[in-house]
């Protein structure tokens, strides 16, 4: 990003442990308003540890994590619900509620936080199905439509606040190319449209180079950051094997998937 990016999201000094075994060490992020990042790494690497604690989800065992200014390891409750009000989550799962329906699922976390009367809130509803392209599956359940129609109607759940960052777990997993560019495209959209803050947890090819502004690898072995930029210049460029060797291996992968049957 330039000098003149400014930072919505501070990590400072972050260690993260499960139990006695710590997991991230030291880490130092700034993740600034409007970008896309991507946050990628091997198996074990602490991505998803990352993420829960940038969402509030676990308490850092030291350090420091603030959103838009507000730090919410270290501040009191107030603090720390006025900073989530400034996040939507897409989970990996969507975690949809099975027993309600599309239109109930994206009305949920407005009826819960605002006091708008129903009306608004139908329409409110209407209004972000159709910025997913799901207008008309209001009254369907979860389990009468397809995986990513279930992943875009989490994202409109995810932007029902209309919150300033928005936290993307994994959001092509488990979908084939076709519906995964459509979410892809999805993706970048909201981000021109509206200029939502974007932090994408993936280890999707297509997310790294075709989505994300930029990207901050972990290493397992680091535990914590080692590179953090242009991914298409990090590939080739970048002084450290781990890296390098992480791209070269990811695209060796993706390119023998492709021919099997």
């Amino acid at each position: 990003m330039n000098d003149t990016a400014q930072s919505i999201i501070q990590v400072r000094d972050l260690e993260a442990r499960y139990g006695d075994d710590p997991i991230l060490k030291g880490v130092n992020l700034d993740i600034y308003k409007g970008e896309i990042l991507a946050i990628i790494g091997g198996s074990g690497c602490g991505k998803t540890t990352l993420l829960r604690h940038l969402v509030g989800l676990r308490p850092p065992h030291a350090g420091s994590i603030a959103i838009d200014g507000i730090d919410i390891a270290n501040g009191d409750e107030k603090s720390f619900e006025k900073a989530l009000r400034k996040i939507g989550i897409l989970f990996q799962g969507g975690a949809l509620f099975g027993s309600m329906t599309i239109a109930e699922n994206v009305a949920l976390p407005i009826q819960e936080n605002t006091d708008l009367p129903s009306a608004a809130v139908a329409a409110l509803v209407r209004m972000k199905l159709c910025a997913v392209d799901l207008g008309g599956y209001e009254e369907h359940l979860p389990s009468e439509i397809s995986g990513g129609m279930i992943k875009r109607a989490a994202l409109a759940r995810a932007l029902a606040l209309n919150p300033e960052i928005l936290f993307l777990d994994e959001p092509t997993a488990g979908l084939d190319p076709v519906i995964s560019a459509e979410i892809e495209e999805l993706i970048l959209r909201i981000n021109h449209s509206i200029g939502t803050t974007m932090v994408i947890i993936t280890h999707a090819l297509s997310i790294i180079f075709r989505v994300a502004h930029r990207i901050v690898m972990l290493d397992k072995s680091a535990k914590g950051i080692v590179a953090q930029g242009d991914p298409n210049e990090l590939k080739t460029k970048s002084p450290n094997p781990v890296v390098r060797q992480f791209f070269n291996r990811q695209a060796n992968v993706s390119k023998r998937q492709l021919w099997q049957p």
